[in-house]
């Protein structure tokens, strides 16, 4: 059980990063190429919409350390400040521009790590690992469509 949860934080570790890698070059080198739809920020929205997204990488990072070392407390901070809180903390500019197919990912994101915050005080770690795995695939949905290119 153990070895299933260090090879599944392994796992995830490798691929976040290297999908991370994969889009920066995609945008760096193939500007033209990349069709994923633009959010037209500007540059100051753009700045604290990559912090919320860096946070929210920050968040599973902390509830993978959490399942990993059997740590409930760490799993719930973690989750909870990537919940309803960072929702309701968006900018208004940022909410207007975000089209129904960013909220229709973007909600049901903020309100699995809600969901993760709560199950973390009983559930198996092991069903928390899934429920994390399931909550990235909102994430990675994301990322395919859209970019933030100002």
């Amino acid at each position: 059980m153990k070895i299933n949860l260090i090879s599944l934080i392994i796992t995830l570790s490798v691929f976040c990063c290297s999908y991370t890698i994969a889009e920066e070059k995609v945008s760096n080198n193939n500007t033209n190429l990349d069709k994923r739809q633009s959010l037209g920020l500007t540059a100051a929205e753009k700045a604290d919409f990559l912090a919320e997204m860096r946070q929210m990488l920050t968040s599973i990072q902390g509830i993978m350390d959490g399942i990993g070392t059997n740590n409930r407390a760490l799993i719930i901070k973690s989750a909870r400040y990537s919940g309803n809180r960072m929702a309701r903390e968006t900018p208004d500019s940022v909410k207007k521009k975000t089209p129904g197919t960013f909220k229709q990912l973007g909600g049901p994101t903020h309100m699995k790590f809600e969901e993760l915050a709560v199950r973390a005080e009983d559930d198996e770690m092991s069903e928390l690992a899934a429920l994390t795995a399931d909550l990235m695939k909102n994430c990675l949905a994301c990322h395919a469509m859209f970019k933030v290119d100002k």
